[in-house]
């Protein structure tokens, strides 16, 4: 398959055309509207500074069903014990840096590059993205952010300070993904760390319909600010 070059135009090719490794196209730009008309096809943005922007689209693709969580006893244990305190979009800006700094290979080079960083800065102010935080004793311990779209949350990355930070910030904001009735978190590339919480992987074209139902239903509110509680599971 060949990759596409995109231009000016705000359009990608189909999905089913990406390469085996799931590169879809290059070019573009990171705009709002680019970015959300990517996700909204199952197509995402993906590469280090230096290079022209790359959009994938993997066959198959790691998904988290919200009810399929799994929580091994300590990280339950750890939750309980209120350890730390979790809130919803209450430092975006730090919590994207700090997933920057936590990517960044020895050569200082990163998937997080200044673009994406614009980027994601200004559709958390569209109300797009969004960051879950962890605070151990009033600091910055943990955190991941994404996109909401729809029912369907697009998680981008998470970082740690403090053991078992990040994974207490991902099962509880899961948890109140359920009361929500978020019907699918798309990770994007396959890790081990994220199938031991339940997430699986499925074929893209199954992906790519369970997404479009998934679209159709309108988004939470995300309320900035708040904080997330345990809730029975």
């Amino acid at each position: 398959m060949p990759v596409f070059i995109l231009s000016d135009e705000l359009l990608f090719p189909h999905p089913e055309l990406a390469e085996k490794d799931g590169l879809l196209a290059v070019g573009g730009d990171l705009s709002e509207e680019r970015i959300l008309l990517a996700y909204s096809l199952g197509i995402f943005p993906w590469y280090t500074s230096g290079l022209p922007i790359l959009w994938w689209s993997p066959d198959p693709r790691l998904v988290l069903f919200p009810e399929d969580l799994r929580v091994s006893r300590s990280l339950r244990q750890t939750i309980r014990k209120g350890i730390f305190r979790v809130t919803v979009d209450n430092a975006f800006d730090e919590v994207i840096r700090s997933c920057e700094c936590m990517h960044k290979r020895e050569d200082g080079d990163t998937w997080i590059t200044q673009g994406m960083i614009d980027a994601y800065t200004c559709l958390h102010r569209s109300g797009y993205a969004h960051s879950v935080e962890s605070w151990y004793e009033g600091e910055l311990a943990g955190g991941l952010y994404g996109v909401s779209m729809g029912k369907v949350f697009f998680g981008e990355s998470m970082f740690t300070k403090k053991s078992d930070a990040s994974k207490v910030a991902f099962v509880m904001l899961v948890r109140q993904m359920m009361q929500w009735d978020i019907r699918l978190i798309d990770c994007q590339v396959t890790t081990q760390h994220l199938i031991q919480f339940g997430a699986r992987n499925v074929p893209r074209k199954a992906f790519l319909k369970m997404l479009k139902e998934a679209l159709a239903a309108p988004a939470p509110h995300w309320k900035r600010g708040s904080e997330l509680h345990e809730v029975s599971n």
